[in-house]
């Protein structure tokens, strides 16, 4: 950090916020790749969405094999998924660790009504915050039940917020009981509602629902 500390850190929650730290070093892998030379380009266009950098390429007959130095970051979540399904399965792939490498990351938080949610915050890199805290946020707006009050859903880097989406609260209608034309009457008992949500949305708790949490890891 800037005081010249290590920190360990294998959680987002245990992470400095990104104005203490010096610099920020990332655990990298060696990856030898093994696929038929029909899908190379498709595995080779993964390695280089997932930060991999390129070391060698070598034709062993009709199998291609790859060697690229990865983020372990980029691998442990969805990284043999997606090799499986580009190259259809006819990719395999071992890998070791090489060494720490400085990198610039930083922590995405998620905020569910302006209180952070430790579950669904990110350690990433910061070239691919933007995107991701924004797909995260409309992935939260489907998932998340619709309540009495309005939901705000906002990924934030420290305190500035880079994507925001809300959840509609369910309109009740109030007025259903008034006949005729008393505007007044139907214009308080608006206002009651409305001011009933406001109180309703600073101390409701917003439930999550498991998938919501789960389909975070499977963002790309």
């Amino acid at each position: 950090d800037s005081k010249g500390n290590l920190h360990h850190v294998d959680s987002p929650s245990k992470m400095p916020s990104n104005q203490a730290i010096a610099e920020f070093r990332e655990p990298i892998i060696t990856a030898n790749i093994l696929v038929t030379d029909e899908f190379v380009g498709a595995v080779i266009s993964l390695c280089v969405e997932k930060r991999g950098v390129q070391k060698s390429l070598t034709y062993l007959g009709r199998q291609v094999q790859l060697v690229y130095e990865l983020p372990l970051n980029e691998v442990v979540l969805d990284f043999f998924d997606r090799l499986k399904s580009v190259s259809r399965g006819f990719a395999s792939m071992d890998y070791k660790f090489e060494r720490y490498q400085e990198s610039d990351l930083i922590r995405l938080d998620i905020m569910i009504n302006q209180e952070p949610v430790d579950a669904l915050a990110l350690i990433i890199h910061r070239d691919d915050s933007v995107r991701k805290g924004r797909e995260i946020a409309e992935k939260m707006k489907e998932l998340i039940p619709r309540q009495m009050f309005d939901v705000a859903i906002q990924a934030c880097i420290g305190v500035k917020i880079i994507s925001r989406a809300n959840v509609k609260a369910l309109r009740k209608n109030v007025t259903a009981k008034c006949y005729g034309g008393d505007v007044s009457r139907k214009r308080k008992l608006l206002d009651k509602q409305k001011k009933g949500k406001k109180r309703m949305r600073s101390v409701g708790r917003v439930d999550i629902p498991q998938e919501a949490f789960l389909a975070v890891l499977h963002i790309d």
